[in-house]
């Protein structure tokens, strides 16, 4: 019998994940990189909101969560 594994450690400090990778409730994930915190949105206008979720694509640029734009 063989067995093909999708997740596996293809090193000491590399594992590579194929298949799901579930986190429990109540796990802590170390090492992952969060974005900066986004106020709620106060928007009173199309033009407002515009700003705000352009903030909110900056936070997540800039935590590494979102790539750059392209220059």
């Amino acid at each position: 019998m063989s067995y093909n594994s999708k997740n596996y450690k293809e090193s000491c400090d590399k594992w590579v994940i194929g298949g799901t990778l579930e986190i429990a409730d109540g796990a802590t994930l170390i090492g992952f990189p969060q974005a900066e915190n986004q106020a709620e949105s106060t928007a009173t206008s199309i033009a407002d909101l515009k700003a705000n979720f352009n903030a909110l694509l900056e936070n997540l640029k800039a935590a590494g969560l979102m790539k750059a734009d392209s220059e």
